[in-house]
């Protein structure tokens, strides 16, 4: 059955498994003349949907899907001169396209527990068997682009219904990565 309720494109009819071979592939822009095109190495982690205001999302879709990979993963293979950071005061530096403003990549440079890891739209993939979302991230920040909040229930009950975990922050295990990574800074941990 089909629910009303839309979430993403890439995952509103079920969400499609892993591929086990799957070893990368190249991002494209939405443009038609001389798209943006960035290669990333290897699986993405860390794949859900975001409901932040910051990400990228198709138009008409109030989540993102967005992944993590590593930053010497990323290579920009063509038209490069296109792209322009979205917002350089922001941690993670996305890097759009200024025709279509398709979010190409997002690299964390500064000091942070995500340093060294670049964001990704796995559904910007020409090549299919990325790793599919996880969870849902940032989920009552739809509120802040336009979402009713009486709505907000029947969103999560439909998260839920597809297999994504919905959390108003990051997942338990993303959030113990980052206390942690805090503790050892303050010596509260062994580094």
């Amino acid at each position: 059955m089909e629910s009303a309720i839309r979430i993403h494109p890439a995952v509103d009819n079920g969400i499609k498994p892993a591929d086990p071979g799957f070893s990368g592939g190249t991002l494209v822009c939405a443009c038609t003349d001389r798209p943006v095109k960035v290669k990333i190495e290897g699986q993405v982690a860390h794949n859900h949907v975001c409901g932040c205001t910051k990400c990228w999302k198709p138009k008409g879709v109030v989540f993102s899907v967005v992944a993590v990979v590593p930053h010497d993963k990323v290579t920009v293979l063509e038209n490069g001169d296109k792209l322009q950071v979205v917002d350089s005061s922001a941690l993670i530096q996305r890097h759009a396209c200024r025709e279509c403003g398709v979010h190409m990549y997002g690299p964390v440079e500064r000091e942070h527990a995500f340093q060294g890891l670049d964001f990704v739209h796995p559904e910007r993939f020409q090549e299919s068997g990325w790793a599919p979302p996880e969870f849902a991230a940032f989920v009552s920040s739809i509120i802040e682009a336009g979402v009713d909040p009486s709505q907000m229930d029947a969103i999560r009950a439909r998260l839920r219904e597809l297999g994504l975990e919905p959390y108003d922050c990051l997942s338990p295990a993303l959030m113990d990565y980052v206390a942690s990574w805090v503790a050892k800074k303050s010596g509260a941990l062994a580094a």
